[in-house]
């Protein structure tokens, strides 16, 4: 690394803010200016807006991605006396999300490839579920680094069992399955929008999706203390609510997504054809998929040695994430795991690395990030 360098950062959420910062700072004013900071026009124009670009009839905002996903559970009534089933390799929020509805969490295993959810063992624990636990109501499927799930034998074994199918698509703004974005295929969808999202607000936010108008409107009062008439509560709620400066943000985030995941894509490639001829294989796509790449995500047994190398080079990394759920202190020992106990998510948090990913990041960079992954060969 050239001593006038500095170390390529693996996330920057500022350099979003600065990319856009003339448009950010005239819908910040606005919002200021409107003398509305909760539920007001802008959080109503974020949510059609969202919906549109999503391709569903309703999405409702609330204050971060892990409320979304306990809102569509408390609206969907699964709670205290109900499993839900999700995996042990994601961030901690999804299975967090499910104890705050008040539902068990049962964790399954991954696909080593993909990182996503084991279809074969969702259909085996709805086919057989493991004795002890509540019946289960819903299932979460967790397109995790910007890449879908394999939805379509999960959606057909839910149907078989007559539980719910959720999307958590908090890594996953835009990334396509089959012609479709994710968030449009199970019951609902969850998306967080915290700042270094593919669709990031300056500070927390997150937004469900669904086409069941009554699910929506449920959910709608519930994000609300349960009001439908203001001071009254028709439900029994919480207070969950997208402000109306980062609703502002968010349109102005919005109108660039897809471009920006476009350039994602983009330094996907570039990293891709740095990697040929060396020891590491590239991330692999799921056919008929279209992948976002929140994370540009490695495996190696040797990562502290590539992690110091790439940073000899100037280059950062990160870990997502080091500790699978059901072995962090919290939930060891007290989380029901699937029938292959989690064997491969385990080795997975060993070996997982994440190169620098967001669209901000300069040829001059991506280029940097190159050398120091063809240098790994020699």
């Amino acid at each position: 690394m050239n001593a006038t360098q500095s170390i390529i950062a693996q996330a920057d959420p500022g350099a979003g803010y600065r990319a856009q910062q003339a448009e950010i700072d005239a819908a910040v004013a606005r919002a200021l200016n409107s003398g509305w900071y909760i539920l007001g026009k802008e959080g109503e124009a974020f949510e059609q807006e969202f919906a549109q670009w999503l391709g569903t009839t309703r999405a409702v905002g609330c204050a971060n991605g892990t409320d979304a996903l306990a809102l569509i559970l408390r609206g969907m009534g699964i709670g205290e006396g109900c499993t839900v089933a999700t995996v042990s390799h994601t961030a901690v929020a999804t299975v967090a999300a499910i104890e705050m509805a008040g539902a068990t969490p049962l964790l399954l295993d991954i696909d080593p490839d993909t990182f996503t959810m084991d279809p074969d063992e969702l259909a085996a624990v709805l086919e057989d579920p493991p004795p002890g636990l509540p019946p289960i109501r819903a299932a979460i499927a967790v397109h995790i680094y910007g890449q879908a799930c394999d939805l379509d034998p999960m959606l057909a074994a839910c149907q078989r069992a007559g539980v719910a199918l959720i999307e958590d698509c908090a890594q996953a703004h835009g990334a396509m399955l089959g012609g479709r974005r994710v968030g449009t295929m199970g019951n609902a969808a969850a998306f967080s929008l915290y700042p270094t999202k593919n669709l990031g607000a300056l500070g927390d936010g997150g937004i469900l999706a669904t086409d069941d108008f009554e699910l929506a409107d449920r959910i709608g009062a519930i994000r609300q203390y349960g009001w439908r008439e203001r001071y009254v509560s028709s439900l029994v709620g919480v207070n969950s609510r997208l402000d109306e400066i980062q609703a502002a943000i968010l349109r102005v985030k919005l109108q660039v997504l897809d471009a920006n995941n476009a350039r994602r894509r983009e330094i996907a490639a570039a990293y891709d054809a740095a990697l040929e001829g060396g020891p590491l294989s590239p991330p692999v796509r799921r056919a008929d998929s279209e992948h976002v790449f929140h994370q540009y995500v490695l495996r190696t047994g040797a990562r502290a040695e590539l992690m110091a190398r790439l940073r000899a080079d100037g280059v950062g990394t990160g870990i997502h994430y080091p500790v699978p759920v059901h072995e962090q202190s919290a939930y060891a020992g007290r989380t029901a795991l699937g029938p292959a106990g989690c064997a491969e998510t385990s080795r997975a948090a060993q070996e997982v690395v994440s190169l620098p990913m967001y669209p901000e990041l300069t040829d001059e960079q991506v280029g940097r990030v190159c050398a120091g992954l063809r240098n790994l060969a020699g």
